[in-house]
């Protein structure tokens, strides 16, 4: 995930082990491979040039690369422990040439007009406040003809949010900027976005959810505190039980995104 400008980076060292023993390696947000490959069902990436908006520590990027043949992958993220971990991982896989990593501060994509055959993001749009103008640069930097494609955790309303969300935003303490799949669709169309659609994962993650909030009290336990320490493990199990609140009253999201910029855009 990437979000909204702080002193400190959000996702540090720390932050990295723990998720990447929740997650898997270079994986920062649920789902690993797999849910990755059901944002891209039915999209060829050989030879596609694509831009993974909020990369985190490189899983995705290399995921693209190793398995859906992508030509080359630009992993973008504003903070730069994850960036170095991405750049680290890259090279140990000897696929430097073919996933470069850029770190820029919040704002305008740091890209120039008609770029990228793809802009995938994987649950990092969430702490960016404008969605206008999120989805305008999006499509800036697309080609005509390319597509978005994207997973990000949304609120089911806009608006005031409930007691439980803000309990799990505030567990989280993250810059969680979140809009329901409404104001997502029109931002995308609003930006000339068209074919857009949305699909609800909220089913899917209330489940593995519920698994991962197991596992960190059980099996994983042991391992995660070796790598962070009791009292950080201590408080994500906290988050969990807040954020499974919002899950299972439907208000927390999780959502696949799709839209495609015209060919003649």
């Amino acid at each position: 995930m990437t979000h909204g400008h702080t002193a400190e980076p959000e996702y540090d060292d720390i932050a990295i082990r723990f998720l990447e023993a929740l997650w898997g390696e270079g994986y920062l947000s649920p789902g690993g491979p797999e849910e990755v490959d059901r944002v891209l069902e039915g999209l060829p990436l050989a030879g596609k040039s694509v831009l993974d908006i909020g990369c985190g520590a490189g899983g995705i990027a290399l995921h693209l690369v190793e398995h859906h043949d992508a030509g080359h992958v630009t992993g973008f993220d504003i903070e730069e422990p994850v960036i170095r971990a991405a750049r680290i991982r890259a090279a140990a896989r000897g696929l430097s040439d073919r996933a470069t990593f850029v770190q820029a501060p919040p704002g305008k994509l740091p890209f120039v007009d008609a770029s990228f055959d793809m802009v995938f993001s994987k649950d990092a749009l969430l702490h960016v406040p404008d969605k206008d103008a999120l989805f305008a640069d999006i499509f800036r930097v697309l080609k005509p003809g390319g597509v978005f494609a994207a997973s990000d955790w949304l609120i089911s309303h806009d608006g005031q949010p409930s007691a439980d969300m803000n309990a799990y935003v505030a567990a989280e303490g993250l810059s969680f900027a979140m809009a329901s799949p409404e104001r997502y669709r029109r931002a995308m169309q609003r930006a000339g976005f068209v074919d857009v659609t949305t699909a609800d994962r909220n089913p899917w993650y209330r489940e593995v959810a519920r698994l991962e909030l197991a596992r960190l009290k059980g099996p994983l336990h042991a391992r995660a505190v070796a790598a962070v320490g009791e009292d950080y493990v201590k408080k994500n199990i906290r988050t969990w039980e807040a954020m499974q609140k919002v899950l299972d009253s439907g208000e927390h999201r999780p959502t696949h995104l799709r839209g495609r910029k015209p060919a003649g855009g």
